[in-house]
């Protein structure tokens, strides 16, 4: 496997688990997902950290990649809105199934590792002689 293999395969693996954490299910006739992270919310505090862990490996994982602190930054705070506002009773629950802070997040770190790659210089022929050469 090369880098481009890994990454991607990576990228599939958190992509899976961000739609498990907030796609799990469609509501039938609606446009709303349920996952595992609005179950997990539905048990008091413990549930909302055990919602979390996810979130911030997602982080992490996005890290280790290479996207870039704007991006990080961002995601952070998609995990804490997501945790702050879905510790809430009720409302949080609602915010949680609407917001879907883990497919945003993923969506932001593939977007940003894109956007990383499509600024990245390929080396020519030429580049690499005079390199070897230096």
């Amino acid at each position: 496997m090369n880098i481009e293999q890994d990454i991607d395969f990576e990228l599939a693996r958190l992509r899976k688990l961000a739609w498990r954490m907030d796609a799990l299910f469609y509501i039938p006739r609606t446009n709303i997902s349920i996952g595992l992270d609005n179950i997990l919310g539905l048990i008091p505090v413990v549930g909302d950290l055990a919602a979390l862990a996810p979130s911030v490996y997602i982080i992490h994982r996005a890290r280790q990649l290479g996207a870039t602190p704007g991006a990080l930054a961002y995601m952070v705070l998609n995990a804490l809105l997501d945790f702050a506002f879905g510790s809430i009773p009720v409302v949080g629950d609602i915010f949680d199934v609407l917001y879907n802070a883990n497919i945003r997040n993923y969506k932001v770190l593939e977007r940003n590792l894109n956007k990383i790659a499509a600024g990245a210089t390929p080396v020519h022929d030429g580049q690499k002689r005079l390199a070897a050469a230096g």
